[in-house]
């Protein structure tokens, strides 16, 4: 075995962390999470409610109005930041653990993705030495000295969902404690153990009261965080659905939103790259969490004339990969997180038979897996690209294969498309390559593999979100610029960056 299920190694389950303690919740209502190989809950936690929320969020807006953390130099607060990622790098085993039972990822493969998101801390913390926070400008309208700082947007929600929750929450939490904001965390009911994970560490690590609050609740008390007048921004990750609630809610009242929502990523593959390696390439990157990545890709454009000896190859990938316990040697994709999403991929794999698509591979639930929520992998041929299958986003290991007459039309058919949040072209021709990532309408392109990264920036355009995270670009979303003007120079004018001049 390459693991082994033991207890949630939570040390607060029952409680909530609200300014910067355990807190008995308002009620006695709880969250069971299931394990979602074996369908037992594994784990209770407790369940916010109104009251719960509303103190939540009263405690960050009390730490960042009257706290220490928004007036602490950047160099302090990376300070905080380098100790989490210390001390997350001693929970790492905790958080894998966790991870696999929660939403169904290979233990093997939990291993080496949470083992990066101490980087994530420790990249911000380095942000501060060189961050343009403050930049010295010549007044073109008046004035003697100019100076544009960049200071914290203030209270941030940040709601994760259940299929990334550790990573997809530090990529919030880091840059929003650099830049001087206070931080309700909302976890996801069914995957809430990172969450905690997290809590734990911000009290070990001493992060001031407030500045980072952590509660679990359903859709309908969360919302409170997005009308709430006291929170100034959300960080939302989730269903394109959600993120239109999110976004006009937010709307009403002008409050400042990051959404990095769904997605049906193209993959483009040119006539001259080998299709057994694109066809490897491709089936590996999907059985990643049995296929629930938002930036998964999962619709592939080739030509016509190639397209049938693809699919055969693709489907001979898919065909080969083992399925079973995530803990298991050997296994190559588990579960999905959850029923209702196994329910809604086989309710799409269903509906994509009754409208034509081909069926080359897979399509039901893996033989012997009745327990658990197991979709064998699918790969769909000759798939038009207004079937259903290729416009809505699956969340689950299907793979629909577009045949194209040519390098445009192929480019036309990745395009078509409400999403835009990741996309791939495979050539042998590096320039060839670059010509295409610039025609597509993707907030990120890879070559010749299945790529995103968080160290540059990550999101998506047209429906697939707004805004970025990661990287400087994913800073600046949790800073509001201000400009001031002065009659003189300060004393202390050298400590902004000298961009004199600058208009």
């Amino acid at each position: 075995m390459s693991g082994a299920r033991v207890a949630a190694p939570l040390a607060h389950p029952e409680a909530l962390f609200i300014d910067g303690e355990w807190r008995v919740p308002s009620t006695d209502s709880t969250i069971a999470v299931e394990d979602a190989t074996t369908e037992e809950v594994f784990l209770r936690v407790a369940e916010a409610r109104e009251a719960d929320v509303d103190a939540a969020i009263a405690a960050a807006r009390t730490a960042f109005d009257l706290g220490p953390w928004p007036r602490l130099t950047h160099a302090e607060r990376a300070g905080y930041l380098q100790a989490i990622a210390d001390a997350l790098e001693a929970r790492l085993a905790d958080a894998a653990g966790l991870w696999v039972r929660e939403s169904g990822i290979v233990h093997a493969a939990a291993q080496a993705s949470v083992a990066r998101v101490p980087q994530t801390f420790a990249r911000h913390a380095r942000l501060a030495d060189d961050y343009p926070f403050e930049e010295r400008h010549a007044p073109t309208a008046g004035g003697e000295y100019g100076l544009l700082v960049r200071e914290p947007v203030g209270v941030v929600a940040a709601i994760v969902p259940w299929n990334v929750p550790l990573g997809l929450a530090a990529h919030k939490i880091a840059p929003a404690l650099l830049a001087g904001c206070a931080i309700v965390l909302k976890a996801s009911p069914e995957a809430p153990g990172s969450a905690y994970l997290l809590a734990e560490i911000a009290e070990q690590v001493g992060l001031p009261a407030g500045v980072l609050n952590v509660v679990t609740a359903d859709r309908e008390v969360s919302e409170r965080l997005v009308r709430d007048p006291r929170v100034d921004k959300i960080a939302f990750t989730g269903s394109t659905a959600a993120g239109r609630r999110i976004a006009a809610i937010a709307g009403d009242r002008i409050a400042r939103y990051t959404l990095e929502l769904g997605g049906k990523s193209a993959a483009v593959i040119l006539d001259d790259f080998d299709l057994g390696q694109a066809a490897k390439t491709l089936a590996g990157a999907e059985c990643f969490l049995s296929g629930q990545v938002c930036s998964s890709i999962t619709r592939i454009v080739v030509d016509r004339a190639r397209h049938d000896d693809f699919v055969d190859a693709l489907a001979a990938e898919f065909a080969a990969v083992r399925v079973g316990d995530p803990f298991a040697d050997g296994v190559g994709m588990g579960p999905l997180a959850i029923e209702r999403q196994r329910d809604r991929v086989l309710d799409l794999v269903a509906q994509a038979k009754a409208e034509g698509s081909r069926l080359a591979t897979g399509g039901g639930v893996p033989e012997g897996l009745e327990r658990g929520w197991f979709v064998e992998p699918t790969v769909f041929a000759g798939v038009d690209s207004q079937a259903t299958i290729a416009r809505e986003e699956v969340f689950g290991p299907v793979l629909t294969v577009l045949p194209a007459d040519g390098e445009d039309d192929a480019v036309r058919i990745a395009n078509d498309s409400i999403y835009g949040l990741n996309a791939s072209v495979f050539t042998n021709d590096a320039d060839r390559a670059l010509a295409v990532a610039r025609r597509l309408r993707s907030g990120t392109v890879g070559h010749n593999a299945y790529r995103t990264d968080y160290g540059i920036a990550f999101g998506g355009v047209k429906q697939s979100g707004v805004g970025r995270e990661g990287g400087r670009e994913g800073i600046a979303a949790y800073l509001e610029t201000k400009t001031i003007i002065l009659d003189a120079v300060p004393m202390r004018s050298d400590s902004a960056s000298d961009v004199e001049g600058a208009a």
